[in-house]
């Protein structure tokens, strides 16, 4: 299982999203550009010594990421607010790569139309969305739960 950071923004999400990843034993794919370089203070301030210890592949653009996901024949498992299916009603899979969105303006239109499921989470109707790493940490937990891949 892998988490795959569309484009993102915020350095100090990424770099969350990536220390999480390093706990749990999972890769992390960043599709570029992002809005930040990566020798970013505040990367490193959120990632600390995991950025070093986390499975980060860094592909040029979605076209090079999913070339490489394709080939691997892992499903796309976008998290969108416009998703049909909460996580725990979706079956998830040991090689699945979890999606998150750019947190300006998530991913586009063609992006959405290759993911193999869109999952959203559920909210109160007054809210528009929760914070990215936040997401992401919720649907993790939910497909390593089903998938029994917890480290330890």
């Amino acid at each position: 299982m892998r988490l795959a950071l569309y484009c993102p923004d915020i350095p100090q999400n990424a770099g969350t999203m990536i220390r999480m990843c390093a706990c749990l034993g999972l890769g992390v794919d960043v599709i570029e550009p992002c809005g930040f370089t990566f020798s970013d203070a505040s990367l490193r301030r959120a990632g600390m010594d995991y950025l070093a210890r986390a499975a980060i592949r860094r592909h040029d653009d979605f076209a090079a990421f999913e070339r490489e996901r394709a080939a691997s024949g892992a499903r796309l498992v976008l998290l969108t607010t416009a998703g049909d299916l909460t996580p725990h009603r979706f079956a998830f899979r040991a090689d699945d790569v979890i999606m998150v969105g750019r947190e300006s303006a998530g991913v586009p239109s063609d992006v959405q139309a290759l993911a193999d499921a869109r999952l959203r989470l559920p909210m109160v109707s007054a809210a528009r969305s929760l914070n990215v790493a936040v997401s992401a940490a919720m649907v993790l937990h939910e497909a390593l739960r089903q998938t029994d891949l917890f480290p330890g």
